[in-house]
């Protein structure tokens, strides 16, 4: 069952995780990623986050504890949700000294 939670929650924080960078890489947005905030790059991180979060899924044999599985999916998204709401992309960073791109959350660093 150990296995099950585990995998579960990495499943759980990668498929939140893949969200905001897929999107943004589609639409042609920069957002904060570790390898960096060009839309292409958002782009290949949400498809690789798609892949790793079916693989975790898969690996995770959810059928065997399905209760369990879908509370430490649950546990997963709700922290990297919170995370992303809390602009965590951006702080990281900044704590890494990258520069983060403009947004409308943040119209200081736009520029023009």
């Amino acid at each position: 069952m150990f296995q099950t939670i585990a995998l579960s929650f990495l499943a759980g924080l990668m498929g939140t995780n893949t969200l905001p960078h897929l999107i943004k890489g589609l639409v042609g947005e920069e957002f904060p990623t570790v390898l960096g905030n060009s839309p292409l790059r958002n782009a290949l991180v949400g498809v690789t986050g798609v892949l790793l979060t079916g693989l975790f899924a898969f690996w995770a044999d959810i059928p065997s504890h399905p209760w369990a599985a879908a509370a430490s999916s649950a546990v997963g998204g709700y922290a990297m949700a919170a995370f992303h709401g809390l602009r965590g992309a951006f702080w990281l960073n900044t704590a890494t000294g990258r520069d983060n791109p403009a947004t409308s959350a943040n119209p200081s660093t736009q520029s023009g």
